[in-house]
């Protein structure tokens, strides 16, 4: 008689349990989902504030590695008096691999735009220096490469690393 007592005492309280639960939530569903919409966009304004540091960090990145990446910065700062082109071009294309290395991660924070363009002008850029290479004579010295390589970029109707690091300014100030 005592268990029948029990089993129907924890059902009616449990029941009870129950459509209090349900009146309370019927009556402050609104004000959780209302708490919910606004805690998310708190957290997404977090979020956005914690990485625009970072964004304008890796365009600042990429406007390095472009200055570093035109050819007239590479010959002023690898060339060597005497050096041979071949051993210029290695160099040159050493160097350019490794920057790009250095800042392939910043593509996580730039536009998709932005970063092919980015990566094209490095693929460009050793192109053009294999090109030019190509068309010298085996015992050309470094200076001959460089006088064709800014001879080229005289050509072009547009420099493609001014487009580019416009293309990164353009970028920047979608943010403000």
């Amino acid at each position: 008689m005592n268990i029948t007592y029990f089993i129907s005492w924890a059902a009616a309280t449990a029941a009870g349990g129950i459509i209090t639960f349900l009146f309370a939530y019927y009556f402050l569903k609104n004000d959780i989902h209302q708490y919910l919409r606004q805690k998310s966009s708190v957290t997404a304004a977090q979020d956005h504030a914690h990485l625009l540091p970072l964004r304008l960090q890796a365009h600042e990145r990429l406007i390095v590695f472009i200055e570093r990446l035109n050819p007239a910065n590479l010959f002023v700062r690898l060339y060597q008096p005497g050096i041979s082109a071949t051993v210029l071009q290695a160099l040159i294309l050493n160097e350019v691999r490794s920057e790009y290395q250095h800042n392939v991660t910043q593509q996580l924070y730039v536009s998709a735009v932005s970063w092919n363009v980015v990566r094209k002008l490095k693929e460009d850029t050793i192109s053009m220096i294999n090109n030019a290479v190509s068309g010298l004579s085996e015992e050309a010295t470094g200076a001959e490469l460089s006088k064709k390589v800014l001879g080229h970029l005289t050509t072009v109707a547009e420099n493609p690393y001014d487009l580019t690091l416009e293309l990164i300014k353009q970028d920047i100030h979608q943010f403000f």
